[in-house]
């Protein structure tokens, strides 16, 4: 009656130069799932650390980041690093939704 913890990477997807990790845990006792999976995410850029990353995660960045994508990736940070910061503050909603208002609908049946 040994109960394991296992947590595998079950989904992989490349969103522009980004590599989004989706991982699994669950716990089983001896051999049969005793709980449900619960899931938790994390995302890699193109000057990411691969080292403690399995090897499925490392094969999928290797093919979406050749040389040319972390050049852009590079020179997107750069521009980052320079443009002047905004007057917004954390407080302010985005540009374009201060204006928005919720509405609700009631149908009766």
């Amino acid at each position: 009656m040994a109960i394991t913890k296992t947590t595998v990477v079950d989904k992989i997807e490349v969103v522009g130069w980004h590599v989004q990790v989706r991982e699994a845990t669950y716990f089983e006792e001896d051999g049969q799932p005793v709980s449900s999976k619960s899931f938790s995410r994390y995302v890699l850029n193109p000057d990411s650390d691969l080292t403690d990353q399995p090897q499925r995660v490392v094969d999928v960045c290797t093919g979406a980041w050749d040389a040319d994508t972390r050049a852009a990736y590079e020179a997107h940070k750069a521009s980052l690093a320079t443009e002047p910061e905004s007057d917004a503050t954390a407080d302010e909603p985005a540009s374009g939704l201060s204006s928005f208002q919720p509405t609700s609908t009631t149908t009766k049946a």
